[in-house]
């Protein structure tokens, strides 16, 4: 057995092999960037070694770092994770001939599926069912325009060496096939460096299913079952689960069949991923069901398919790398229950998706049976890596126990001041389309805004941000109260700079008349905390702020003219002083984040009352960094 493991990784899924390894009494050595010092897989492991600057260029992704990382902790074996090196056949060679145990397939296996078109052609041999399509050398326009109609529209093109979701254009008319053809193979030439491409027919009603496998160097393959992966945006997955809704047990066995045939064509050893669209227009059918790609490391997901497993994929790579055979056979596999897994990412779904990065000053999990998170409160999320915050995962006996779990894991999450899609997930589990399984990987582009949550809290929240500034325990945490309890006084609250003074007596009146109407009164219960003159609440996953007028200045005096970050950034210019006189539209500061830079500008004619910003400073989302006073008149 491997007695010490370097993780070529960073994050949550670092986090998640420290632990089982450490269970298995394997010393283990994190590797960390600039960024990443006071990171938790730094800290969780055994050892831990510097090796560069911030950008994963220069850091992550220099496997000669990596290794000589290992070298240096007197690590005995090394294991990728998933994405950096983990699928890069050069370093698992580099790890093996270094005389270091490579956590992973044979770096052949990672190269037979390292381009999608030789992949397919591979598998066709092997007899896997692949999308109908045009795999061949030539590759002018003119070739590929007539391969696009015969195969009929809408065709799908895919750069050969794609991947997340890059170099794939949908043309739905031969009229938009060239204009396409050329985008996709720009993004694809930045992307991967390689223009070639294929194309596929496009399936209506697409749905992505997976197959876990494993293999062994003894000659063993076995399926660990399918998932559904259909909720992405964008291509990038969302939501998760283990087994697929729909699936009869014929086809599972045809589709499972296939995928262990398609590791044995490539002798595949370890953990790996055979990637299906199925075409589910007439539900799930065998011979509708394609070969997609295969991902020749660990998933993001694989906890779904530990949970109805009940198998520790992370401890079987151990053995097998350590020279094992598969701890089970394929009879000693069976699925209980259903799993389903949501990523939180700090994006804000109200913004469009941007990514949202800094101080993790508030950070609560919903109670998720399993959270698999590399951060922790007091953290930060950096804007140079991958932006997931956590996995939320839920177990049940069937699907919809699952679903119900994870909503209130997902509705339950608070985080502030980084923004994240909690309440987007929430509202994508309590859909009906989702609960009742009508599932494709257009699902969330379908239902468009209704599963992005308001930007503007609704009334009921006013009042709870009321409450929690009358109380007398100011800035501690108050969580579960009731809306309708028995108000003392008016207060003024703000948001975006405009005020307003709320009547607790009226409002908490309404409140309970509305409660009233309502067979559910626990509806109206949420959670929230003070932070200084601001009070922050969460209601269903999304987290609203709300300021507090200055003492001794009225909602007018503090009101309209407050100029807060839209986002986490830096202060690089600074105009104005205090006192002076500015103009309706004149830039006042200029704030930097996401590599690019946002002026904020006077919302009207006045004087600077106030101006907390300085030049060089970190500000968070919706920190005040100046007042405007409107000029009389």
């Amino acid at each position: 057995m491997i007695q010490s493991l370097l993780i070529a990784n960073r994050g949550e899924i670092a986090c998640r092999i420290i632990r089982t390894a450490r269970a298995m009494g394997i010393r283990t050595v994190a590797v960390y960037s600039d960024a990443d010092a006071r990171a938790l897989h730094v800290r969780q492991a055994d050892e831990a070694v510097h090796i560069g600057p911030s950008p994963a260029a220069d850091s992550y992704l220099v496997g000669e770092r990596i290794i000589a990382a290992a070298r240096q902790a007197g690590a005995e074996a090394i294991h990728p994770g998933y994405g950096f090196l983990s699928e890069n056949a050069a370093f698992a060679q580099a790890v093996i001939e270094a005389g270091l145990v490579w956590v992973g397939p044979k770096p052949d296996s990672i190269r037979a599926m390292g381009l999608k078109d030789a992949a397919k052609a591979l598998m066709q041999e092997a007899g896997v069912p692949v999308t109908p399509g045009y795999l061949g050398e030539d590759q002018s326009p003119e070739r590929l325009l007539a391969e696009a109609e015969a195969i009929g529209w809408p065709v799908l093109i895919k750069a050969v060496a794609g991947g997340g979701g890059k170099g794939m254009r949908k043309v739905d008319e031969a009229r938009h096939f060239i204009e396409m053809l050329e985008s996709c193979r720009r993004e694809a030439q930045a992307s991967f460096g390689n223009t070639q491409v294929l194309l596929e027919k496009w399936i209506t009603s697409p749905r992505h299913i997976e197959v876990q496998v494993f293999g062994d160097t003894h000659g063993n393959v076995v399926h660990l079952f399918e998932r559904d992966c259909s909720l992405q945006r964008r291509h990038q997955k969302v939501i998760e689960e283990a087994p697929a809704p729909g699936m009869d047990e014929a086809t599972r066995e045809q589709l499972c069949a296939a995928a262990v045939r398609a590791a044995k064509a490539v002798d595949y050893v370890g953990a790996g991923t055979v990637e299906f669209i199925a075409d589910a227009s007439e539900g799930l059918r065998a011979d509708r069901i394609f070969f997609m790609e295969m991902n020749t490391r660990l998933q993001v997901e694989h906890p779904v398919t530990e949970a109805i497993t009940g198998v520790d994929l992370v401890e079987w790579q151990l053995r097998v790398a350590s020279g094992e055979p598969i701890p089970l056979r394929q009879d000693d596999l069976a699925i209980t229950g259903h799993a389903i897994e949501a990523r939180l990412y700090a994006e804000d779904p109200a913004k469009g998706f941007l990514p949202s990065t800094g101080r993790l000053e508030h950070l609560h999990f919903g109670p998720a049976d399993r959270v698999e998170t590399g951060v922790e409160e007091g953290g930060t999320v950096s804007p140079l890596y991958d932006p997931m915050i956590a996995k939320l995962v839920c177990h049940g006996a069937d699907r919809g126990e699952a679903i119900d779990a994870l909503l209130a894991a997902t509705a339950g999450t608070e985080v502030w001041p980084v923004r994240t899609n909690a309440g987007f997930l929430a509202r994508a589990l309590d859909a009906a389309a989702f609960r009742h399984a009508e599932l494709d990987t257009g699902f969330i582009e379908r239902a468009g805004e209704a599963l992005i949550p308001p930007a503007e809290p609704p009334e009921l929240l006013w009042l709870v941000a009321a409450r929690i500034a009358m109380e007398d325990a100011g800035d501690g945490p108050l969580a579960g109260f009731r809306l309708n309890a028995a108000p003392r006084r008016a207060v003024t609250l703000g948001r975006g700079g405009v005020f307003r003074s709320i009547d607790l007596a009226e409002a908490a009146a309404e409140v309970h008349e509305a409660d009233a109407e309502e067979d559910d009164a626990e509806a109206a219960i949420v959670s929230g905390y003070r932070d200084g003159d601001a009070i922050i609440l969460f209601a269903d996953g999304t987290a609203y702020r709300f300021d507090l007028a200055a003492r001794g200045s009225g909602a007018a005096a503090l009101g309209d003219g407050a100029i807060l970050a839209p986002m986490p950034g830096k202060v690089i210019a600074v105009d104005v002083a205090e006192g002076d006189q500015v103009e309706a539209g004149q830039r006042l500061l200029v704030l930097e984040a996401m590599k690019m830079e946002h002026a904020l500008t006077a919302p009207f004619a006045g004087t600077v009352a106030e101006l907390t910003a300085s030049a060089g400073a970190q500000v968070q989302v919706e920190a005040l960094l100046a007042r405007v006073e409107k000029a009389e008149g």
